[in-house]
């Protein structure tokens, strides 16, 4: 008998063991992701492939890009109203009798 498959399979089951050993709630808790992410997570990377997970990182990514767009806008209006307000606070109207 040879020692190749016999030494392939062992280093490929200690491998899988090491990405378990990684994923664990353990590991998870000490990064801290709560029990609930970390389930999260173990569902998604088991219901989706590769591909998928890749193209809903993606569009996450666009998402939150969206977001700040619309918040930049945001607060440009609000620095827009103070400088206003800060404007017509300056010109005081004065009645002379």
């Amino acid at each position: 008998m040879t020692d190749g498959p016999t030494t392939d399979r062992s280093a490929d089951l200690e491998s899988r063991i090491a990405e378990l050993e990684q994923r664990s709630w353990r590991t998870s808790m000490d990064q801290g992701r709560s029990g609930i992410e970390t389930a999260f997570w173990a569902t998604v990377h088991t219901v989706f492939p590769q591909e998928a997970r890749k193209h809903l990182k993606v569009a996450g990514r666009e998402q939150l890009m969206a977001a700040r767009v619309y918040l930049d806008k945001w607060i440009e209006r609000l620095d827009e109203q103070e400088a206003n307000e800060e404007a017509s606070a300056s010109r005081e109207k004065i009645d002379v009798e």
